[in-house]
């Protein structure tokens, strides 16, 4: 899985749309093996993030969890002591 898309599920407050639009681009990017596509696959590429986004949306909604929900703060704190950690 690419680094940079984060985990959405069982977050408060939830995943808002701007989070799995950035989810699904990055998603995207990584299948097609570019940033930015050609002219000529710009409708393709564009179209495949919109629609793995909004099916992303529906598996957010649609998902359970006994867990408490996450809280967005101190998974930030979590994320940031390992890569401190990390790289130092």
């Amino acid at each position: 899985m690419c680094r940079n898309i984060r985990t959405l599920h069982n977050f408060e407050p939830p995943a808002t749309s701007e989070e799995v639009h950035a989810a699904a681009l990055q998603y995207v990017r990584k299948v097609a093996g570019t940033t930015k596509p050609s002219q000529a696959n710009a409708e393709a590429f564009d179209r495949a993030v919109h629609e793995i986004a909004h099916v992303t949306q529906h598996l957010l909604e649609d998902l359970v969890s006994a867990a408490p929900p996450k809280n967005r703060e101190v998974e930030a704190a979590k994320a940031r002591e390992r890569a401190r950690l990390r790289y130092g």
